[in-house]
């Protein structure tokens, strides 16, 4: 399979500057929601690239250096927790992306998403299902978005260590339940996320 078939695509239309773009965190209890915009040279070789859930925490981390290395531009956006609570998380994911493409160096023509919904964002562009398994530019977009992540997780691991963020990286895990119940809900969960938490 190319990996650029949809950048070609794009291109054959008109289009220089193509970005795909992923998120990391839509599901956790903590933490913010990260999305990433990547634009690639057209047919650019990264090997081991592909979506970041398929590859290992140290395949991704080796990864996050030759994309930003080998990238046109790139950009990393955020939205909070208290964004999270406020909008919803959908919302929040798609404020996330336009801040990631905000963030990139060089502005973009078309835009190719990961999922079925299209943010509003200032450029045109395409939602693509599982699109981090079928474009290399969206697959970038996904390692830089869970590496950011990650990594902020880690160091909310530091900050508040009895709650193990360094291991499910604010996933809801029973550990991550439990460290709940006995010592509270910190500033950086989502209130949103934790409702049902007397039902747990």
């Amino acid at each position: 399979m190319d990996a650029y078939a949809y950048e070609r695509l794009a291109e054959a239309r008109g289009f220089r500057a193509v970005c795909g773009i992923d998120e990391a965190g839509r599901g956790p209890l903590a933490g913010p929601v990260c999305a990433a915009a990547v634009i690639l040279p057209l047919g650019c070789e990264i090997e081991g690239l592909d979506d970041s859930k398929k590859l290992t925490e140290k395949k991704r981390e080796q990864l996050f250096d030759v994309i930003l290395e080998k990238a046109r531009a790139y950009g990393i956006g955020w939205a909070s927790e208290g964004e999270i609570d406020e909008i919803n998380i959908l919302q929040a994911t798609f404020l996330a992306m336009g801040r990631a493409v905000e963030a990139l160096q060089l502005p973009p023509d078309w835009a190719m998403v990961d999922g079925n919904r299209m943010p509003p964002l200032p450029v045109p562009g395409e939602a693509i299902v599982k699109g981090d398994g079928k474009s290399a530019s969206i697959a970038a977009a996904s390692i830089l978005a869970k590496v950011s992540r990650d990594r902020l997780l880690r160091e909310l691991d530091g900050k508040y260590p009895q709650y193990g963020f360094g291991k499910h990286k604010g996933y809801g895990t029973k550990a991550h339940y439990a460290a709940i119940k006995q010592y509270g809900v910190l500033p950086v969960h989502r209130r949103s996320f934790l409702k049902n938490l007397s039902e747990k």
